[in-house]
């Protein structure tokens, strides 16, 4: 089944991304909220083209909504659709993680999830 993503683009906004994020974190898996980290950070970015943040605006915007396809107040199978929209996001826009960008994302991670992030852990956009 595929997700037309542009479709949630509208949902997303700033103070609603980290509030479900923060609020969601460790429910959601280190996994998860790197990947969202990610997107998010690449949002951030200047030199990203508008089609690509579009994707990402997407994706974010489907992780933020409660109710999607798979209701994020299921026990883990919850958040398996929202990793995948972002997943799906990262790898069309992949070309656009810089060094700097995974740099700020684990930061992040680390400040919520502690100094015991393994890096090595984490995908590497493959």
């Amino acid at each position: 089944m595929k997700i037309d993503l542009l479709k949630y683009k509208d949902h997303f906004s700033e103070s609603k991304f980290w509030e479900k994020l923060g609020s969601y974190a460790k429910k959601a898996g280190v996994k998860a909220v790197y990947a969202a980290l990610l997107g998010y950070f690449v949002l951030k970015s200047p030199d990203v083209p508008v089609e690509d943040k579009a994707k990402v605006y997407g994706a974010l915007g489907y992780f933020i909504l409660p109710l999607d396809l798979l209701p994020d107040m299921i026990p883990v199978v919850g958040y398996a659709d929202d990793l995948s929209a972002l997943v799906y996001a990262l790898h069309a826009v992949w070309k656009n993680v810089t060094p700097e960008i995974e740099l700020q994302a684990k930061d992040k991670l680390r400040e919520w999830f502690g100094d015991d992030i393994n890096p090595s852990d984490l995908f590497n956009g493959e």
